[in-house]
């Protein structure tokens, strides 16, 4: 509901009723709307930096690992398109509150894409910088993904990005 209608759109009643609850179980549970609405952010990005650590975790060597993350995250994109939205859409950034989150969510993504790149030889301050940049790469691609109405297959637009930021981080040093 959030995702489709934007927080300030959505009343308890209304997420009580796509939940199959009543609005007095929602409150049993989360103070306000305001909280919910967090929570919802909190536990959407765990999941994505979740599916993200899962997919790059059995990957065996550094190229790999990229090219698992990203596939990962377009596969996250493509099965719940509102999660993305609800994190990275425009109502999340307007709220400073809930920029914040969703600003933490980019950054624990991208510490664990930084994680990935010892492999380059370069310092810890440029491996965080390059982890963003790998999910802010990612990220845009999907923003586009989205507005095109996610025509292309994950996979494949997983093999198109992955391979622009794998050439990126070999120009840096990489193997």
């Amino acid at each position: 509901m959030f995702a489709t209608r934007g927080f300030h759109a959505t009343s308890m009643n209304d997420v009580a009723d796509a939940a199959g609850v009543t609005k007095p179980v929602l409150y049993q549970h989360f103070p306000s709307k305001r909280s919910l609405y967090l929570e919802t952010l909190t536990e959407v990005g765990e999941r994505l930096r979740g599916a993200i650590e899962d997919a790059t975790a059995e990957a065996a060597t550094p190229r790999e690992q990229i090219f698992a993350g990203v596939r990962a995250y377009l596969r996250f994109v493509a099965a719940d398109r509102a999660a993305f939205t609800l994190l990275f859409g425009s109502g999340t950034r307007r709220d400073e509150e809930f920029a914040r989150t969703a600003s933490a969510v980019g950054t624990a993504v991208a510490e664990s894409v930084s994680a990935l790149l010892g492999f380059a030889g370069v310092d810890a301050t440029e491996r965080d910088v390059l982890g963003h940049a790998v999910v802010g790469l990612t990220e845009g691609a999907c923003r586009h993904w989205i507005e095109q109405g996610c025509v292309a297959d994950p996979d494949e637009l997983a093999e198109t990005v992955a391979g622009l930021a794998w050439a990126g981080l070999r120009g840096v040093g990489g193997p």
